[in-house]
């Protein structure tokens, strides 16, 4: 690309230069016409006004030479010189008319010639070639004379010549030619010699002045010229520079991009094969940057990843760093590729996260991922080595992100299962291999069955039944989660539409990689309208994660999904950070805790206040609470006790078919006496035995006694009576 520009570049100076040149010939060329007319001009008017003068000397030199030749018989031998001469009384007499001030006659000789330039004509007519003007170095042009002669043919009285070469230079001297307009054929012409100088003279500042425009207008010009080219020429190069730099260069970060840290790469493993070293090489992920620039905006987002591009350039110095995605970064480790060090690197990165970045006076927190991978001989290439990293990313973000991970042999095999599965996944849904469990959930206040919770199996025609968390993470990854999704959602009406109690609800989980705001409203709407199963029977639950992107959008589109009758339950409550501030955004139907809270129930004094809490949250709004992972009485009682509406888990079913869950309802026998459904007391349960003494952590022994029960040192146990009441803040609406 350089090549092609000098060479432009080149011919426009060539051309520039011409155009200039031209013009300063042009305005000189101008400029010697110019003064070639003045004098011209000059010497007309001067011996215009002595034109009789001029005429009576050539008539008398004429007359003189004439009777030379009539005398018969006589013969008269002049000199050739003394003929050429020009009669010496006329020619002072001109002189003497033509005095200037300075005494220096303006005539310097004189000459007849006949127009023709014949001297058989005339006697006193002298030979153009015999002028001895030339020869003399009177006249610096040769053709001087001969242009007088022309002029002595034109017909016009009285024409001046100046002496001019064709370089523009004027001699000192001039010619003026005259012959009468009326004279005869054979009458000779009168070619006098007069000084130029005292003409060129007065000119002078006339002359210098349009040298000087000529010397400013060509200087302009070139000027002029100049910056134009340099201009472009400047220009050219910039934009070379520039198209260079995006070539090689990230636009946001000013960072290398992909193909440069490819080719760096490769010449790097090239040279470390030659010296027998290491090689390192890690790749950077932003954890959910997507979320980032969904709530802050494009323009912050932008922001935040110069911001961490900085960080990057900060904590590996001269290490080679480049941006190779929207949100994924790399860095070469050459002088740096032993694993202590390269460990080191990224804890020091990890830990230069840990400030968080203020833009625009909001606080983002920084998460990075990253991978490590490393080559270790001559066989690595830089393909093999970006994927190594990339296994070793992928593993750090399903670890819990914000950390960082080596590569292991055994990623790959992990991989490959990853590929296997993603491409069962396309059959699944092509063949119809997914089926749906529904686990059931159960009112604490009587022990009555509300509805289930509809969740995907996969039946592999090999492995036989998947569970979800082998293979929904994977369909999130490759986007086949919106088709699952779908899937799940209307086969869920569907069968919820052929219940013989249609009292039962369904809830279905919607993932946050699934939900497109403006989009799953209508989802909803095609299932119900195609099942024909009523929408106060559907239930959707949502994660926290999900409103923290484009929160305004998603909100919109779940007010759209309530509006058609749709209950909308927040699932794992409690495990974000943001929980109770959407619950101000959005009016929840029902509020379900998270089964990590349930696992440690009366086993933690914080869980006990937090479920507390919890229960207390959804009185005040006027939500259900559903408590989901109950796998023990002790967990059920406790729960009663705190006042939760609804329960779900192992304790009351498996993820079974609906027809299994109708016939072993119910699971324990129904209150139908008032007070608490557990603990279960003198029923001959068929599952449960008589619970051991429990004992309580103080917040959930403090609502127990508020119910009129005294337990022995905060224990409940199966003296408990089931006809003591709930109190106010605690009682069931489920």
């Amino acid at each position: 690309m350089a090549i092609p520009l000098v060479r432009s570049n080149i011919v426009i100076f060539f051309i520039s230069m011409s155009l200039v040149l031209m013009l300063a010939l042009g305005v000189f060329a101008s400029n010697r016409l110019l003064t070639h007319w003045l004098v011209v001009r000059g010497l007309e008017q001067d011996f215009l006004a002595h034109e009789t003068a001029l005429d009576e000397a050539l008539h008398a030199a004429a007359s003189r030479a004439a009777p030379l030749q009539s005398v018969p018989g006589l013969r008269l031998t002049h000199d050739r010189d003394e003929q050429a001469a020009f009669p010496r009384q006329e020619l002072d007499a001109l002189k003497a008319l033509f005095n200037r001030k300075n005494e220096m006659s303006a005539i310097v000789d004189a000459a007849m010639v006949l127009p023709s330039g014949g001297t058989d004509k005339h006697p006193g007519a002298t030979p153009l070639e015999d002028i001895p003007w030339n020869k003399t170095g009177l006249l610096r042009s040769p053709k001087t004379v001969a242009l007088a002669n022309a002029a002595l043919n034109e017909g016009k009285p009285l024409v001046a010549i100046p002496d001019m070469t064709l370089l523009g230079t004027f001699g000192p001297n001039a010619l003026v030619a005259y012959r009468p307009a009326e004279a005869e054929a054979n009458f000779p012409g009168l070619l006098l010699l007069v000084t130029q100088r005292d003409i060129l003279i007065s000119l002078r500042p006339l002359v210098w002045s349009i040298s000087a425009a000529i010397g400013v207008l060509c200087l302009v010009s070139f000027v002029f010229a100049g910056i134009l080219l340099w201009m472009r020429f400047y220009d050219q190069v910039r934009t070379n520079r520039d198209i260079q730099f995006l070539a090689h260069h990230d636009t946001l970060t000013g960072l290398p991009n992909r193909a440069v840290f490819n080719a760096r790469l490769t010449e790097a493993l090239r040279l470390a094969q030659a010296k027998a070293s290491n090689i390192g090489v890690m790749l950077i992920d932003v954890d959910k940057f997507k979320d980032i620039n969904d709530t802050h905006g494009h323009g912050i987002g932008d922001v935040f990843l110069q911001i961490v591009g900085e960080r990057l350039k900060a904590v590996f110095g001269n290490h080679l760093v480049a941006r190779l995605s929207g949100d994924e970064f790399a860095v070469m480790l050459t002088s740096v590729s032993d694993p202590g060090r390269m460990t080191r690197l990224a804890a020091d990165m990890i830990a230069a996260t840990d400030a968080p970045c203020t833009i625009d006076g909001k606080d983002i927190k920084i998460s990075l991922s990253i991978g490590i991978a490393r080559a270790t001989d001559g066989s690595w290439r830089a393909s093999r080595l970006l994927h190594c990293a990339d296994l070793a990313l992928y593993r750090a973000k399903h670890s819990g992100r914000s950390t960082f991970s080596w590569y292991t042999p055994g990623l790959d095999a992990e991989a490959q299962k990853r590929k296997e599965i993603e491409e069962g996944l396309v059959k699944a849904l092509k063949f119809d291999q997914f089926k749906l469990l529904y686990q059931p959930q159960y009112a604490l206040k009587d022990g009555t069955l509300k509805g289930y919770e509809a969740l995907i199996r996969w039946n592999h025609p090999t492995k036989g039944m998947v569970r979800p968390d082998v293979f929904i993470p994977i369909a999130e990854d490759t986007g086949l989660i919106e088709e699952i999704g779908t899937w799940v959602l209307n086969h869920a009406c569907f069968e919820a539409a052929l219940w013989p109690d249609t009292s039962r609800r369904v809830a279905v989980n919607v993932s946050p990689a699934q939900f497109i705001a403006g989009e799953t409203q209508k989802r909803v709407a095609q299932a119900l309208q195609t099942s024909g199963l009523d929408p106060h029977r559907l239930e959707i639950e949502i994660t926290e994660s999900l409103l923290i992107s484009n929160t305004e959008a998603v909100i919109e589109t779940l007010r759209q999904i309530r509006d058609m009758g749709v209950s909308i339950a927040m699932d794992d409550f409690g495990t974000g950070y943001s929980s109770l501030s959407y619950l101000s955004l959005f009016p929840f139907d029902k509020i379900k805790i998270d089964k990590t809270f349930i696992h440690n129930l009366g086993k933690d004094t914080s869980t006990d206040a937090i479920v507390t809490s919890i229960v207390g949250l959804g009185r005040s709004l006027d939500v259900t609470i559903t408590a989901e992972g109950v796998e023990t009485e002790a967990q059920a009682i406790l729960l009663s006790a705190a006042g939760c509406d609804l329960v779900q888990g192992y304790m009351f079913g498996k993820p079974d078919s609906v027809a299994k869950h109708e016939n072993a309802y119910p699971v324990f026998p129904l209150n139908t006496s008032g007070g608490r459904w557990f603990p279960q007391l003198g029923n001959a349960s068929k599952t449960v035995t008589t619970p051991p003494k429990i004992k309580l952590a103080p917040k959930l022994a403090q609502g127990a006694r508020a119910m009129g029960e005294e337990p022995d040192q905060g224990s409940v146990g199966k003296e408990a009576s089931p006809e003591a009441g709930a109190p106010a803040p605690f009682r069931s609406t489920g």
